[in-house]
């Protein structure tokens, strides 16, 4: 073993399993196979050090080459053949690495040694021509694609030409001559192309071959996958030559690829395919079409049986589903690589439950070895995988699930449609409070515009639809009720469907499948809560929230919206006279029609999250998101006017327009809004507030044990607290004294301005809670509006790493985290009892919520889906820090 090259071959190896960092996980898995006395062909790893050199320098570490052609002599020992030789030549693989599976995101490159020489070596070697000139033109066409860069297809086209003037449909029926052929064709394609000879000399082919492998650590697709699945680019890939064994030497030889548990279903049973008669390129690549391993018990039952125990043996080794690709040469079985196998949410679940009962692990190892966010998987329909499906557009994943309907583009549409019992999606450039209604009967919603924790991302999530926003690749017109792709028009009536998950838009009906939560999941979700100490509770709005809230395991509502409460349509018409009042009798009677409807719909709430703490948000947004659009209401009394309309409607119009006009304000995200309206309007706090303790009241008389309490939002000064808050009790003491009884409340604020976690040692003086208010709070501390931002530059923003991860999807530890922390300790510090939560997006995302553990909040909030993965956050976290 030298400084950067491992050799390995059954009973001797260099390296183990737990060498990844420097070997990848091929290489380290290919040593641990041969330190097991596993039949695996020899070979040598080139270690990731070497990629990193590589990226840094520009060039190879000094004496690369020798440890190279050194390590490359005992492979020569191992297998009795000489690289190069044209006797018995020895015939190479180049396979890439990396220390975490990237499957199909790297390159690899068979029979590298052939040459016009070596061919007739192997011929001599195997007494088989044609299988040598096979081995020969894939060699040709691996190395022209993944070394020369030429395009795959051209290589194709000319084996189709080949097939068509045999008459032939498939290429194990091409005789020797075709394929001696198909060697010139390819060499002459390789000259076209690059202008050069196709390189002869073995030594050069290597060369070049390693190159190309490391160089496809930076190819788009790897970028990519590195990108979506957070692998950092520094690790580098390691690549791995290895003696080549041959699937594709007669009937007596095959290739396959396979499980040890079945990945869809974690059903335990002997899981994959193969190929007679082929390389192990052909599986992957869907040439010839495989049988199930199951086939081959009965083709060849001695190599299945061997493949069988070696694989279980492998599994017992590794505590872990094995994901294994093998050849078979001759009837004598090589296992080419074992990894960790991937898997569905459903499998991982049962996998993980079933190593715990057969010892093979702990409970908290299958807690760890979970991912939460695989968990939305069991929670929401999929698209079926076994689907064909057309992909449109995508957007951002702004709500998981899969969802199919009728293009509808009112809420009004949506609800007339739905109500004739279709399945609609509801499409909208954006939404805005005044669609609530038609999205509580779409089956999914698609935005052009808008970010992931947008109007139509944040209640679609709460409500458990799909939805994909920020779709920029379609071009809605709302006025003619159509949108247009890539050259296609859709209007009302066409079927698409969403996949939320995956932010895709697929054309037409496309099947999906039902979630199932079995009782492996219940089981692991039980594991997971008694390990914990974070609370969980969740972001509901309405009884039927709170139902699913607390069937999925929340302990109680951390935020309750009651803004979304006031567009119903036999509301809005009140609050807009609240709001257009021209004195208090005015705004009072109108306030005195909400209130019985609010108070409805907080009974709701409170009964169903008996004996468990429903925190209630009074009124946040600006007065003017009640109101009609300033703009449309231009148009309809300018129209009006043209064509001689009503005098009186026209005056009430312009009443309304001047109101709406008075209320406009320049940025109302950081205006008249929040606990600044409860200042300049307290009736309107008043009303809501009476309406929850009337409703508690209520309760309390019935023998339903409820725990409200009042959130005060935008607070960035204590005297604003202190003053709503003397308020709200006012009313509690009122209620209390009326109905002659007494209940527990708490009164706090949400925490969404860096002004309130600067002061929090000041506000927590007059507050029993903080919740943080994370989307607020990342707009503020960076200064972005994120509709624009997520659909403007944060994209770019993140392909270029100045960010790891959007900051509202993952939270911003280094700085939004800094503040909820400084936050933390001085609002305790002055109030040792405050109860400190989170209520934005960022409660279900995994790595927030384990920083909400490790900076000692007590609970956290998030939409009713994302409970099961907030919870399991939290457990892992707890195991994370005892380890």
């Amino acid at each position: 073993m030298g400084g950067y090259v491992y050799f390995f071959a059954k009973g001797c190896a260099d390296g183990s399993a737990q060498m990844k960092n420097i070997l990848g996980g091929k290489g380290a898995n290919l040593a641990e196979m041969a330190n097991l006395g596993i039949r695996v062909p020899p070979g040598l790893t080139i270690s990731t050090q070497v990629c990193i050199f590589y990226s840094d320098k520009g060039s190879y570490p000094e004496g690369l080459d020798e440890e190279i052609r050194d390590n490359l002599r005992k492979i020569e020992q191992a297998v009795g053949k000489k690289f190069g030789d044209s006797e018995n030549p020895l015939l190479l693989s180049v396979r890439s690495g990396a220390r975490i599976s990237m499957p199909g995101m790297m390159d690899t490159v068979l029979n590298l040694g052939l040459n016009d020489d070596t061919v007739k070596g192997l011929i001599k070697q195997t007494a088989n021509e044609r299988f040598a000139y096979d081995a020969y033109r894939r060699l040709i066409q691996m190395f022209g694609d993944v070394v020369l860069g030429i395009e795959r297809e051209k290589f194709e086209k000319l084996i189709e030409e080949k097939k068509k003037s045999r008459q032939v449909k498939e290429d194990v029926q091409l005789g020797t001559q075709d394929l001696k052929e198909l060697v010139g064709d390819f060499k002459e394609l390789v000259k076209q192309e690059t202008g050069q000879v196709f390189p002869e000399d073995p030594f050069r082919q290597l060369e070049m071959a390693r190159d190309a492998v490391f160089a496809s650590w930076n190819n788009k697709r790897a970028i990519s996958y590195r990108q979506i699945n957070k692998i950092p680019d520094h690790w580098g890939t390691a690549v791995n030559v290895q003696a080549m064994v041959f699937g594709n030497m007669g009937k007596d030889s095959y290739t396959g690829v396979g499980f040890t548990r079945n990945p869809a279903t974690g059903v335990k049973e002997l899981y994959g395919e193969y190929l007679v008669n082929a390389q192990g390129e052909d599986v992957v690549a869907g040439i010839r079409t495989p049988q199930s391993l199951s086939q081959l018990r009965r083709d060849n039952s001695r190599v299945y049986q061997e493949l069988k125990e070696i694989t279980e043996r492998l599994e017992k080794h590794y505590r872990d589903v094995q994901d294994f690709e093998f050849t078979v040469e001759k009837n004598i079985l090589y296992l080419l690589q074992t990894r960790t196998g991937k898997r569905t949410a459903q499998a991982a679940v049962k996998v993980g439950y079933d190593l715990v009962k057969e010892n093979l692990i702990n409970r908290q190892e299958a807690l760890l070895r979970l991912d939460p966010a695989q968990l939305t998987q069991l929670l929401h329909p999929r698209i079926d995988p076994q689907a064909k499906v057309e992909v449109l557009a995508r957007g951002l994943p702004a709500s998981p699930g899969a969802a199919t309907g009728i293009i509808v583009f009112t809420a009004d549409r949506a609800v007339e449609v739905a109500g004739d019992g279709k399945k609609v999606i509801l499409v909208r450039a954006e939404t805005s409070p005044e669609d609530i209604h038609g999205m509580a009967v779409s089956q999914g919603i698609l935005t052009s515009r808008g970010g992931m924790t947008s109007h139509a991302a944040v209640v679609a999530r709460g409500m458990g639809k799909s939805c994909v926003a920020g779709c920029e690749a379609i071009k809605v017109d709302e006025k003619e009720e159509e949108f247009a792709v890539d050259g296609q028009v859709f209007r009302e009536g066409d079927y698409i469907t969403l996949d939320g998950t995956e932010g895709k838009v697929l054309k037409g009906k496309v099947p999906t499948l039902k979630p199932e939560l079995t009782d492996e999941f219940r089981q692991i979700m039980k594991w997971a809560n008694e390990v914990r100490t974070l609370g969980v509770r969740a972001n509901a709005d309405t009884p039927q929230d709170a139902t699913l809230a607390r069937q999925l395991g929340a302990e109680g509502i951390g935020l309750c919206r009651t803004e979304h409460m006031f567009f119903g349509e036999e509301r809005l018409p009140f609050v807009q006279k609240v709001i257009l009042a021209e004195d208090e009798g005015e705004r009072t009677k109108a306030l005195e029609k909400l209130k019985p409807m609010q108070k409805e719909d907080f009974k709701g709430i409170l009964k169903e999250m008996e004996g468990l703490p429903v925190i209630i948000r009074l009124l946040d947004p600006p007065l003017h998101e009640f109101l009609p659009n300033r703009e449309e209401l231009l148009v309809e009394i300018t129209k009006l006017k043209i064509l001689g309309g009503n005098p009186e409607e026209i005056k009430a119009k312009e009443k309304l327009l001047q109101r709406v006009s008075d209320l406009r304000e320049m940025n109302p995200m950081l205006g008249h809004r929040g606990c600044r309206l409860g200042i300049t309007y307290p009736d309107v706090y008043r009303m809501q507030t009476r309406a929850v303790f009337e409703a508690a009241a209520e309760l309390t008389i019935q023998g339903i044990k409820v725990i409200p309490e009042i959130m005060i939002p935008l607070v960035v000064e204590e005297k604003e607290l202190a003053i709503l808050r003397k308020d709200v009790e006012q009313i509690i003491s009122e209620v209390m004294e009326e109905n002659s009884i007494d209940f527990s409340y708490k009164i706090g604020t949400m925490i969404e301005l860096p002004r309130a976690a600067l002061c929090a040692d000041e506000i927590s003086r007059v507050a029993d809670f903080f919740s943080f208010g994370t989307n607020d709070l990342t707009q503020t501390t960076f200064g972005f509006s994120r509709d624009d931002a997520e659909g403007k530059f944060l994209p770019a923003y993140i392909e270029r790493k100045i960010f790891n991860d959007d900051p509202f999807q993952v939270l911003d530890q280094k700085g939004v985290g800094q503040l909820i922390k400084m936050g933390t300790v001085k609002g305790r510090a002055s109030n040792p009892n405050l109860e400190i939560g989170i209520c934005g997006e960022h409660g279900g995302e995994p790595s927030s919520v384990k920083f909400c553990h490790r900076i000692g909040l007590d609970y956290v909030s998030c939409s009713p889906y994302r409970i099961p993965i907030a919870c399991l956050a939290a457990a892992q976290a707890k195991l994370e820090e005892a380890e």
